[in-house]
């Protein structure tokens, strides 16, 4: 396959992939029948909506650390998907209130939004055009439509999870999870089979050498 001729967008693809790593754990403990264990002498209550909070703060900083170690660095989406899971996260178990957590997917969304149709006017290049432009050469008109493009689907993405979240309660965790992951993956084909032709073949090693 022709991704895999691309070691940098492999490891792209498989970053985003852990990504979601918190939010499948947090849907799998909230799936739980609601239960109390005993750990080391205290009781511990797992399963619904405040323990799969815990888990997803739990698991994002962890995640978070590794990607760290790993790559010695977060990149920015990354500081704010943390940052926004440890902020709505912990008002959520503060205040006992889960209208927090709700919000988290929007107001992520449209920060990501905003920061793509920004780098239009601020700097030289288009977000877009930062992350894949040393594996891909395009026109700057297609870097431009391409960004739009991502600047729309994570309006998108952030209006679909507020309305679900508000006007349909009793599936927005299956939303958040299930439909978030579709809707990046058919967003992430369109793009795949839109870019094909411009994907860069790297060159044969001359077998003289």
């Amino acid at each position: 396959m022709l991704l895999c001729r691309h070691p940098v967008a492999v490891a792209s693809a498989v970053k985003q992939f852990l990504e979601f790593i918190p939010l499948l754990l947090f849907f799998l403990v909230y799936k739980l029948e609601p239960r109390t264990l005993e750990l080391a002498g205290h009781t511990l209550s797992v399963g619904g909506i405040y323990s799969a909070t815990a888990v997803l703060i739990i698991s994002s900083l962890v995640l978070s650390a590794a990607l760290l170690f790993r790559y010695r660095k977060l990149e920015k989406g990354q500081w704010i998907a943390l940052l926004a899971s440890l902020l709505f996260g912990g008002l959520t178990l503060a205040l006992h209130s889960e209208t927090f957590l709700k919000w988290k997917a929007p107001v992520v969304n449209w920060i990501f939004a905003a920061a793509f149709a920004a780098s239009h006017f601020i700097g030289e290049r288009p977000i877009i055009q930062r992350i894949m432009g040393h594996t891909i050469s395009l026109p700057a008109e297609q870097w431009a439509r391409l960004n739009i493009a991502w600047v729309l689907f994570f309006l998108v993405c952030g209006f679909s999870n507020l309305f679900v979240a508000f006007a349909y309660p009793a599936i927005w965790v299956d939303f958040k999870v299930f439909g978030s992951l579709g809707m990046t993956l058919l967003f992430m084909i369109g793009q795949g089979l839109y870019l094909y032709r411009y994907l860069q073949e790297p060159e044969p090693k001359d077998l003289k050498e």
